[in-house]
């Protein structure tokens, strides 16, 4: 199976083509970016696609990261998923970048459960905690770091994501100290197309993972918009 996975939910700009057969990506690229995604993703999409010499017909399934993240950021990557399958008649699936940061650490040490971990500002986190295993223990949520800090309870965790050091610098001192700290901008987008091989299309639609609205809201005389169901 040939997959392109994109990335743009978080501070980069990222492709890849991961040939399943041959058990590797053929070809990638990521761009670190706060901002900027929208004028960054064709170009970058077609160097990888080139690179790859694969062509979008013979894809067999687009995948995406869809939050949580930058609204303006995942709506990019969403976009540009759902443009390139329709034109290519493929299926495109859905990740959150909550399990993209955890993929490669899960049946790594089954003994330390994993705590995925974004930055969600005012002192809050979107987060979640998987079993060494990948077994769910806390769903995905957003809450003050205070309430994620009581994951601490799972014993020895592996701390991943944009805001694994801010977990890890306010741990609290009578807890048994985190495994080991991995503080990553964005997912690694090698894992954003292994887990969008393995996910089914049927139950890993490519729509924004919302855990809370977006701060802009629209004007008061503005019209409501229909929009995708959110979490």
């Amino acid at each position: 199976m040939l997959i392109l996975a994109i990335d743009t939910a978080l501070d980069a700009c990222a492709a890849a083509v991961l040939d399943t057969d041959a058990a590797k990506i053929i070809a990638q690229e990521s761009e670190a970016m706060k901002r900027g995604h929208a004028e960054a993703l064709m170009p970058l999409i077609a160097r990888v696609m080139k690179a790859s010499g694969v062509a979008f017909m013979s894809l067999d399934r687009v995948a995406v990261t869809t939050g949580p993240g930058s609204f303006t950021g995942l709506r990019v990557g969403l976009s540009a998923a759902r443009g390139i399958a329709l034109a290519a008649a493929k299926p495109v699936v859905g990740l959150t970048t909550l399990t993209a940061y955890a993929a490669p650490f899960v049946g790594e040490n089954s003994a330390h459960p994993i705590l995925s971990a974004i930055d969600a500002r005012h002192d809050h986190v979107y987060f979640q905690v998987v079993s060494g295993d990948g077994g769910s223990l806390i769903k995905p949520k957003v809450a003050p770091i205070a309430e994620a800090l009581e994951a601490a309870q799972f014993g020895a965790l592996h701390l991943v994501g944009n805001a694994a050091s801010i977990l890890a610098e306010r741990w609290p001192a009578d807890a048994t100290p985190p495994f080991k700290t991995d503080r990553q901008a964005a997912p690694d987008i090698t894992w954003v197309a292994w887990v969008g091989a393995a996910v089914n299309p049927e139950t890993a639609p490519a729509r924004p993972f919302y855990l809370r609205a977006p701060d802009a809201k629209p004007p008061k005389n503005q019209l409501p918009v229909s929009a995708p169901s959110s979490t």
